[in-house]
């Protein structure tokens, strides 16, 4: 969603602000503002569109001042214009608020501070925050605290909040509640800011603030406190994220670079989690295996790509173990009443652990008496700290708003985690085991591959990128697989696509083939009817002049004679291959992209982190 930097201490607050707000512009890039304390004011600057513009206006007309906040948008409430952008002002001008996140009461609130006199500038919910706290000033509230803290237990929603208030000219406010917000601790001088890389550069120790917290930052140090204002516990930590990781180091985007980590990262993963001997290790799983036999019933929820996610394992478990395993929408898994209970494992999948949607089902599959378990990247996060154990993926940062390496740790996770439970449960044999680690071990080399042919999957992208839509098609376990890349497709190059289970393609999608559409078939090799169903496939879609690119295996000769252009993959287990495979798509989509001249880093109406419904 939103991105949220703050900064107190010694040095001009402007140059890193906007160093801070760089470096989250992943998270929200239709607006951008700061709010600076000059030691007699507050001064705010604000414009549309990416912070770019921002920089060029601060380079007009300069903000000076060592205690500020600034604000990259993704709007929620209110079209991208300067009056809705952060941060908002009291009619005062003395009051200055950034927010992450969604105040659902504010109409009601709105029309209450309008009845007692108030106008407002904006149309965004954000705006009643700082109206809401000069009315506790004006009450009497007896510190900024105060009345901060009075304002909040008014709200109701969900918040991420920097704050400057002109009668304390060397402090900022932050508080949360449902969003993600962490404070750095330096020598000298202290930060807030919605994610780690935003000042992983400036600190190396930070607090992770819990929801109903308020934080007073002096250059001095941090003071913590609970919404009733009363002193509150916490915690310093050290930044376990290199500045270099939040990078581009070398290449032209950070989507690129973060396609070409993933054969690193799952060799790390690898290594951490299966040793020498062949045992798999899960320490943060915190289920022992009396828990593990006694499952009857699996169930993920997820959104996006972690759903794709999900689907693959949804697949893979059921096919090494005798458990069942469902999988839903976590927006609509929330909002009905699935049949889950104490012998119900929940799996929750989410790359930032802070999805609006995932955190609620965690909540109510809790209540429910499930036990809970996160796939998740970032340790710390709301998700990691609501649930009973959790898989780190440790993929390391991922800026680029379109997931990569984040998935395919994501699928590796669930590898591990089925392998796990057949080892355990007795499903496997232990030589099946052993042979499908073996395999496992071979899928990064096979990343390393596809990358070296990227030089030919631009080339097919470049030729089928001016297209209207296209069409991904795959069986069994790459059905997932067609739907992350048309997802991919759609998400960086505004390509209209779909993915399909390929025997669905007769009862409904075979309509759209002609003789300009783009179908992408994921037809690799395997010792089973799918590969010939698949080919079947490739024919019927002939026979109707679409335009096949197929993902195949080395030497498929078969697939060639029938296809328009390929992209060869190695041999890979068959079970595995969506590791492989995805990975193609992730580059085919990122040169439809670079063909299309999109921002592919930021590509429009998306934000990394949806901390709202």
């Amino acid at each position: 969603m939103c991105g949220i930097v703050g900064y107190v201490g010694p040095e001009a607050a402007s140059p890193r602000l906007l160093d801070g707000l760089r470096r989250l512009e992943y998270r929200g890039y239709d607006s951008a503002g700061l709010a600076v304390h000059d030691g007699s004011g507050l001064h705010v600057a604000r414009s549309v569109g990416r912070l770019a513009a921002l920089e060029a206006r601060l380079a007009d007309s300069p903000l000076a001042g060592s205690v500020g906040v600034g604000h990259t948008r993704w709007a929620t409430h209110g079209a991208p214009s300067e009056a809705n952008a952060h941060p908002h002002l009291s009619p005062d001008g003395r009051i200055a608020v950034v927010h992450n996140g969604i105040i659902e009461n504010y109409r009601e609130l709105r029309e209450e501070l309008a009845a007692a006199g108030h106008r407002f500038q904006s149309e965004t919910d954000t705006e009643t925050l700082p109206h809401l706290i000069q009315r506790e000033v004006a009450d009497g509230a007896a510190s900024g605290l105060d009345a901060i803290a009075a304002a909040l237990r008014k709200a109701r929603g969900a918040y991420a909040l920097g704050i400057l208030l002109a009668g304390e000219p060397e402090v900022v406010y932050a508080a949360r509640l449902g969003s993600p917000l962490i404070v750095g601790v330096g020598e000298g001088e202290t930060y807030i800011a919605s994610d780690v890389p935003a000042i992983v550069n400036r600190v190396r120790k930070v607090i992770y603030l819990e929801d109903g917290q308020i934080a007073r930052l002096t250059a001095a140090g941090v003071e913590v406190f609970d919404l009733d204002g009363r002193p509150a516990p916490f915690e310093v930590k050290d930044v376990t994220v290199s500045a270099e990781s939040a990078d581009r180091a070398g290449f032209e985007t950070f989507m690129l670079k973060e396609i070409h980590e993933q054969p690193r990262i799952l060799r790390d993963l690898l290594h951490q989690h299966v040793d020498a001997d062949g045992r798999i290790l899960l320490p943060d799983l915190h289920l022992d295996e009396a828990t593990l036999k006694g499952l009857d019933h699996i169930f993920a929820v997820a959104c996006g790509t972690a759903f794709h996610a999900a689907m693959y394992g949804k697949i893979l478990i059921e096919h090494l173990t005798s458990l069942r395993v469902d999988i839903e929408l976590a927006s609509e898994f929330r909002y009905r009443r699935p049949k889950v209970d104490g012998r119900t494992l929940l799996l929750a999948v989410s790359q930032s652990g802070e999805t609006a949607d995932t955190l609620a089902s965690v909540r109510m599959a809790h209540s429910r008496g499930c036990r809970v378990v996160s796939i998740c990247n970032v340790h710390d996060s709301s998700l990691v700290r609501e649930c009973d154990g959790v898989l780190y993926t440790q993929a390391g940062p991922e800026i680029g708003v379109a997931s990569t390496k984040a998935y395919t740790t994501q699928l590796l996770s669930f590898v591990l985690l089925a392998l796990h439970l057949a080892r355990l449960r007795g499903d496997l044999e232990e030589p099946e085991i052993r042979r499908r680690l073996q395999a496992l071990r071979a899928v990064p080399n096979a990343i390393h591959y596809v990358l070296e042919r990227k030089d030919a999957i631009e080339r097919i992208a470049d030729k089928h990128h001016d297209g209207p839509s296209s069409l991904y098609l795959g069986r069994r376990f790459n059905v997932p697989t067609a739907l992350e890349g048309a997802l991919k497709n759609k998400e960086i190059s505004y390509q209209h696509a779909e993915g399909y289970a390929a025997g669905e393609m007769k009862h409904g999608p075979i309509a759209l083939i002609h003789e300009y559409l783009p179908v992408v078939c994921i037809c690799t090799r395997t010792e089973d009817e799918v590969y010939d169903k698949m080919v079947s496939n490739l024919r019927e879609v002939e026979a109707r002049h679409g335009r096949i690119i197929a993902l195949a295996t080395d030497g498929d000769r078969a697939i060639a004679e029938v296809a328009e252009d390929v992209i060869f993959v190695p041999e890979t287990l068959e079970e595995f291959s969506p590791l492989v495979n995805v990975v193609a798509l992730q580059l085919l989509a990122y040169f439809a992209a670079k063909a299309r001249g999109t921002d592919i880093d930021k590509p429009r109406n998306l934000a990394k982190s949806v901390t709202v419904e």
